[in-house]
């Protein structure tokens, strides 16, 4: 049984959610300023405008910054301590924000290359997770 916190969804993230289902990473796209952003949200946060579409972005990119954490952010991440929080530079999309899964923190550096996986942990809910390749 998945034990941790899951996204809540609203009608602004119902098509990233609906996407991960089906193993697609879905990202907002401006029609009218042509910029992608992570957060689904029902305005574009660069020019304001709300004529926004879901575009399949790539799901491969490379580490821009990331942090070490060592304090569980609540206690049902105390397990995973030491986890790794990063910026991703995906090649097709946004920067986002993601914890990296499965590997060693002292290993992860900037400029490696990652790769979405997908977890279903309830016929609602599949999660988005990035690994090094």
């Amino acid at each position: 049984m998945y034990e941790k916190p899951l996204p809540i969804v609203d009608p602004d993230s119902a098509p990233y959610w609906a996407g991960t289902r089906e193993h697609k990473l879905l990202l907002p796209r401006c029609r009218d300023c042509g910029q992608h952003h992570f957060y689904p949200r029902a305005l574009c946060p660069h020019c304001h405008s709300d004529n926004l579409e879901w575009v399949q972005a790539s799901g491969h990119g490379s580490i821009y910054s990331y942090i070490i954490c060592n304090r569980p952010a609540g206690p049902v991440f105390k397990a995973d301590c030491p986890y790794v929080v990063a910026i991703i530079a995906l090649d097709e999309g946004p920067r986002m924000m993601t914890n990296i899964v499965g590997t060693d923190p002292a290993t992860v550096r900037v400029g490696q290359k990652v790769a979405v996986c997908f977890e279903d942990v309830t016929p609602e809910i599949t999660l988005p997770k990035f690994k090094l390749c």
